[in-house]
């Protein structure tokens, strides 16, 4: 067939009933990645055998790995939300930034609470804050709304404990601590761009909240709001953050020390270094997080409310579980087939760095079928063991270009979209466009910039060649908010 090795022929049938089974049937994805590592498997050469052992092997390797910190993370997540803990750190970002600043104020809320909660539950908690700022109508509805969503897709695609980075994360192999911090980092950026796109939303549609809700309405909303964050008993904003920040903290100091070991060997035989190389594990860092969650932010809930609010949590990243494991016995048949090694030379011949392989996957995966974790997790999937057999792959940013490329367009097979459009009460498709899939894809281009500048100092197979898919999406961007403006100045 074209004259290709049989295992790439069986990557190529297997992903094509990946993407027909996930976008044109009911399968769900878990079942649909069973099926393609199985037939990728089977039609690339392997026996029945060896089959169902690369997919054992490549599943339970892979939660093995993560499965745990996926699990407390979620828990975490869980305490956070329905302690009060993320209501309270938007009402304190708020008052700190003033007037004039709530834009900000909320996307910075969406970026430190995303990172524990699951997006979709963090938007329904937190856009009734948004909806209280736009007091008598001087503040966008919308752009507040914009700006808040934004700050919670980016870390949500992007920083662990969320799952799907955690996901990639294992898939890729790469230190859980490296990711966190690099995906910390890298969110900044396009936070940042969507919180600006926002702001010119408030400019293109300045009747919006009038359109929404009336004045009268917003000043009672806003009354309200006032009034019971006075009466309700929300945790402090040092114990709100707490959970988030020690995790983080703990995971740094072992990344600084085990840096400072490689230098300096003998730093490694101190009693400090083997506490902090043991609390700084992120399985340990954020069980410690969990217990410390649960004791300060719900300290007069009974014992069995609180294990219902923690597997509760656990419930919600069960299917995310499944899906990941799934991920990595493709990946591992993909390796054992040896269609990962044959591709790699194939790549290795392109004008483009190896990084943008997961970043293009995980962009077209995102676009056919919406859901932001499948597509980083399906790009990992097939695109860790082709990177592998590729020396100086920076294997760290590829796992960034995976979890960057899955923000694209997101668009009507999206949860999030409509989630963000329903709640604001926007009903007309363009509009619908206009206020969600093209902010997440100006993160994506801004993400998918930031890596391939990034592999460009860091990387040994960068290329300015790379800039050119992200660049031009973004100037076509560009243009279309130049000729609106044009329009809304005439």
């Amino acid at each position: 067939m074209f004259g290709l090795p049989i295992p790439i022929i069986g990557l190529l049938i297997a992903v094509f009933i990946l993407v027909y089974l996930v976008l044109k049937t009911r399968v769900h994805a878990f079942i649909a990645m069973l099926i393609a590592a199985a037939i990728a498997g089977l039609v690339g050469g392997m026996s029945v055998t060896e089959t169902l052992g690369a997919i054992t092997k490549g599943f339970g390797g892979t939660l093995g790995g993560i499965g745990i910190v996926i699990g407390l993370g979620v828990m975490m997540g869980s305490v956070l939300e329905v302690s009060g803990a993320a209501e309270k750190m938007a009402f304190s970002f708020i008052k700190m930034l003033g007037k004039k600043k709530e834009e900000w104020a909320l996307a910075i809320t969406g970026y430190v609470v995303s990172i524990p909660i699951f997006v979709d539950s963090a938007f329904v908690i937190l856009y009734p804050v948004a909806k209280a700022l736009a007091k008598n109508g001087k503040r966008s509805l919308l752009t507040l709304g914009v700006a808040l969503a934004g700050g919670l897709v980016v870390t949500h695609h992007t920083v662990p404990p969320t799952p799907g980075p955690l996901g990639v994360a294992g898939l890729f192999g790469v230190d859980i601590g490296a990711m966190l911090l690099v995906g910390i980092a890298m969110a900044v950026l396009p936070v940042v761009a969507i919180v600006l796109y926002a702001k010119w939303l408030d400019r293109k549609y300045p009747e919006f909240n009038q359109q929404t809700l009336s004045p009268e309405e917003l000043k009672q909303k806003y009354d309200h709001y006032i009034e019971s964050r006075e009466k309700k008993n929300l945790p402090s904003l040092g114990l709100s953050l707490l959970p988030i920040v020690l995790p983080i903290l703990l995971i740094f100091i072992k990344a600084v020390l085990d840096l400072a070991a490689k230098s300096h060997p003998e730093i490694s035989e101190m009693l400090f270094y083997s506490l902090f190389t043991f609390v700084g594990h992120p399985m340990i860092a954020l069980a410690i997080s969990v217990l410390i969650a649960v004791y300060t932010l719900l300290p007069r809930t009974d014992s069995t409310t609180t294990a219902l609010h923690l597997e509760e949590g656990v419930k919600t990243a069960g299917i995310i579980l499944l899906v990941t494991g799934a991920g990595g016995a493709l990946g591992a048949v993909l390796r054992e087939s040896g269609a990962g090694a044959q591709l790699a030379e194939q790549i290795a011949r392109l004008p483009i760095s190896p990084i943008l392989i997961p970043f293009i996957v995980s962009t077209l995966v995102r676009f056919i079928q919406g859901s932001g974790t499948v597509a980083m997790i399906t790009a990992a999937s097939i695109s860790a063991p082709i990177l592998a057999q590729m020396p100086g792959v920076n294997m760290l940013l590829a796992a960034q270009a995976a979890t960057m490329g899955s923000l694209f367009f997101g668009y009507f097979n999206d949860s999030l979209f409509w989630v963000v459009n329903r709640m604001m009460g926007i009903n007309d498709v363009k509009q619908q466009m206009i206020v969600w899939s093209i902010p997440t894809t100006i993160a994506w281009g801004i993400g998918g910039i930031s890596v391939i500048l990034a592999n460009l100092v860091w990387g040994n197979d960068g290329s300015f060649f790379d800039l050119l898919l992200p660049i031009t999406v973004m100037l076509g961007i560009a243009l279309y908010i130049r000729l609106h403006n044009h329009r809304l100045n005439k």
